[in-house]
């Protein structure tokens, strides 16, 4: 679900389930265990009881599926309208759910409920798979030429820390981005709004490379600390200028998440840097064992059509369940053809990449239909 989507539900809690002047007892009646209630920091506020209560089931998918299977059986919310989109969000989670337990999270073909594809990366997911498993790592640098799909990356983070219990915070650089303003953004991920704290003391600039490491240091603490596990993921690097304090910045930072991981071990953060090229500048010596490298390309037809192979034969519809096997090879060709004659036949601003990525969408919902 999206974060939107979360702040909806958010919402829903508010004012239909946390209005009350004893949440604790409501939140029991509604089916929410003694101990899981009890470590909440319930107060007299509605909104700050449904943020917290959100931001508690979040950690786990199963504490996902629980709050919106409450969220769809509050009395108030079940006579209103929003309640089909609640049971949309369920039926979403459920389907996660399911996904955790019986399929390889690495190898998925179609992310976000079933309606986003994500194509090839056949070195990425093991690479992925691999970073994750290797307490030892913490920096992952994503290569490769523009429109390769580099970016694309973080939508599949996304999926991957939705099934292993990290969430990946993103900032998107550009030729103007500075190091304050990075570091100020993943601060905004990384702490409670409520709290007020931030990372830099406005009064203790005077000597600003110091205070800058200080900073650092504080947000990959806050993310070290907090209750979920981070990856912090700094995207288009590649569009910085090249004399920008941002690139020192990225040292300090790689810097700063092996040190805390050196004593926290898997609760510190983790580093991912999209759009890093080999040639560009070299992160502190001290990381030289910690860095996993993954190298995007180009969609080809080959990777189109084992995309689809996969997809049509572990998901067919009904119709197609015993269909002979040239069928559905077929059928794979079929899609392969129309998706690369859209996606070579558009003239827009959009990338070739996504081109593909939106017909493949458009032939899988076809495929469905069948």
């Amino acid at each position: 679900m999206s974060e939107t989507e979360w702040e909806l539900v958010t919402m829903w809690l508010e004012r239909y389930l946390l209005d009350t002047v004893d949440p604790h007892t409501r939140l029991v009646q509604y089916g929410f265990s003694e101990e899981f209630i009890g470590a909440l920091p319930l107060t007299h506020v509605s909104g700050d009881n449904a943020r917290s209560l959100v931001y508690a089931s979040r950690r786990t998918i199963e504490r996902q599926v629980e709050l919106v299977e409450v969220v769809t059986a509050i009395d108030e919310l079940v006579v209103r309208p929003e309640i089909r989109r609640a049971r949309e969000f369920l039926g979403r989670l459920r389907e996660d759910a399911r996904v955790h337990t019986t399929q390889d999270t690495f190898r998925t073909c179609v992310l976000k409920g079933g309606t986003e594809a994500f194509i090839d990366r056949e070195d990425l997911r093991e690479t992925l798979r691999r970073f994750l498993a290797d307490p030892e790592k913490s920096v992952l640098l994503v290569d490769g030429e523009p429109d390769s799909g580099r970016s694309y990356t973080y939508h599949f983070l996304r999926h991957v820390g939705q099934h292993h219990g990290f969430r990946p915070a993103r900032v998107t650089l550009s030729r103007t981005s500075t190091a304050r303003q990075v570091l100020a953004r993943l601060a905004e991920f990384v702490t409670d709004a409520r709290t007020g704290a931030q990372p830099f003391d406005p009064t203790a600039l005077n000597d600003p490379l110091p205070s800058l490491g200080d900073a650092v240091h504080w947000v990959v603490g806050r993310a070290t600390a907090a209750d979920e596990r981070y990856w912090l993921v700094l995207d288009e690097c590649d569009k910085l200028d090249p004399h920008s304090d941002v690139w020192d910045f990225i040292g300090q930072l790689a810097l700063a998440i092996y040190e805390h991981a050196a004593i926290r071990g898997d609760q510190a953060p983790r580093l991912v840097l999209l759009g890093y090229g080999r040639a560009m500048r070299q992160l502190p010596y001290d990381l030289r064992g910690s860095l996993c490298w993954d190298t995007a390309r180009i969609v080809e037809p080959r990777d189109l059509r084992s995309f689809f192979d996969q997809l049509f034969r572990e998901a067919p519809p009904a119709r197609l369940d015993d269909a002979d096997p040239a069928e559905i090879s077929g059928l794979v060709e079929e899609a392969v053809t129309e998706v690369l004659h859209a996606a070579r036949a558009r003239d827009d601003d959009e990338s070739y990449m996504r081109r593909v990525c939106t017909a493949t969408e458009k032939a899988i919902h076809v495929f469905r239909s069948l």
